[in-house]
């Protein structure tokens, strides 16, 4: 068979169709991969490639596959993670008003600085720079958008700028999980406060 549609009967070969199945099952490993991996980087010591294999029960062949080396891994776990934060700050616009979507978008940050700093601190010095150069434009836009839409309807401050929020979140990376459980949420409450417009 060919592999296209029978444009007479409109039915899809037998061989389309596998591929299909196929692609599906390989975006979901990829996803079970991911999955995996975040949750593991988090552990003690260096992450294995066979105990990400092993958690999200695949053979180490499919997970090469998808990611040749730990780095290529690592890095990608890392980019879902801002693609994720980046994808929320319109979400939360959509369903909150603009302090309270600035404040449940923090709440999302704070997950997102666990696996940066995880990440980083298992990477090479090259890689972390490569991947903080090219999130930081996509997270300071959807900085951007959240504040512009505080400064529209004036619940937000006028003088608040992107970079003046990513420079106060940063110190997140910096804490311990122990740390960021116990002051992560007051600080980023008080942060959200500063960042009200006052009356």
């Amino acid at each position: 068979m060919s592999g296209y549609s029978d444009h007479h009967s409109g039915h899809v070969s037998a061989s389309a169709e596998s591929g299909g199945a196929r692609r599906a099952d390989a975006q979901r490993n990829r996803e079970r991969i991911l999955e995996a991996a975040r949750a593991l980087v988090h552990e003690p010591g260096e992450l294995k490639l066979n105990a990400v294999a092993k958690a999200c029960g695949i053979g180490q062949g499919t997970l090469y596959r998808h990611f040749p080396t730990r780095e290529d891994l690592l890095a990608e776990v890392y980019r879902r993670e801002v693609e994720d934060l980046v994808a929320a700050a319109p979400r939360l616009l959509a369903a909150h008003r603009p302090p309270d979507a600035l404040a449940a978008w923090f709440d999302r940050v704070a997950a997102y600085a666990r696996v940066k700093r995880d990440v980083f601190a298992a990477v090479e010095a090259a890689t972390w720079r490569d991947l903080a150069a090219h999130s930081l434009g996509p997270i300071g836009e959807a900085v951007e958008l959240l504040l512009a839409a505080g400064r529209s309807d004036g619940s937000l401050r006028a003088d608040a700028e992107a970079r003046d929020v990513i420079v106060l979140i940063s110190w997140l990376t910096r804490l311990d999980d122990a740390e960021l459980d116990a002051r992560g949420p007051r600080l980023l409450s008080i942060l959200v406060d500063g960042l009200r417009a006052r009356a």
